[in-house]
This record gives C-alpha cells, sequence and structure tokens, in this order.
C-alpha cells in the first residue's frame, strides 16, 4: 500500500457512518456477571458511569473493601433495576463520585508483592 501513512487506516475507521453502529452493548453475560458478582460479596454499592463515544453506560460496582468491577449495563435506568433486584444503592458517578474505598483498594492492588 504505497503512499499509505501509518495513521490513514485509523482516521478512515472515524470518518462517516453511524457512529452507534460501533459501541460496544450491555449483554446478558455482562448482567450474569454483575449479578454473580455482588452476590459473592457484601455491601455492594453501584455507581454509574455515563455513556461514552466507544461505550453505553458502564456500572462500577464496589464492594464494603473496596473491591470493584465495572461492566458495561445500557443505561441508568437499567442500573437502577438491576440494583432494585440485588438490593444494591444506586448512585450517579457524576453526582457523586468514586468512594475511597474504590481508591484505597486500587492503591492497596499496586502495592502487592508481585505485581
Amino acid at each position: 500500500m504505497a503512499g499509505m501513512g501509518i495513521f490513514d487506516s485509523l482516521r478512515r475507521r472515524g470518518r462517516g457512518g453511524n457512529r452507534r453502529s460501533s459501541v460496544r452493548r450491555a449483554g446478558s453475560e455482562d448482567t450474569r456477571y454483575l449479578e454473580e458478582w455482588t452476590a459473592a460479596r457484601r455491601g455492594v454499592e453501584a455507581f454509574v458511569e455515563p455513556r461514552t463515544t466507544v461505550t453505553e453506560p458502564t456500572v462500577v460496582l464496589v464492594a464494603h473493601d473496596g473491591e470493584w468491577t465495572r461492566r458495561r449495563i445500557g443505561s441508568l435506568e437499567a442500573a437502577q433495576r438491576f440494583g432494585h433486584r440485588n438490593t444494591v444503592p444506586v448512585y450517579e458517578v457524576s453526582r457523586v463520585g468514586y468512594p475511597q474505598r474504590m481508591r484505597d483498594y486500587t492503591e492497596r492492588q499496586k502495592r502487592r508483592p508481585g505485581r
């Protein structure tokens, strides 16, 4: 491909077309994972992150000790339904931020030997 710059293929991908078609969607495997993760931990709270250009809304589940996980959720309403079904409080991250225990957990994981 003579004359093609190294970034040309990346630029071409971003042009035109329906961008929503490239957005990663939540699926039943995401919901199943979130339910299993919640059932295996205590004190879980859900923090909904807004949609971005590459993924639909996500939810960060944070356990009592700060352990956390993130998956796609579909919408704030889907997160609220998930919370209701699983007795988990649901917050919008844009309004309340992330809990300190989540940041503390991440910092502890970085300092673990063998990382």
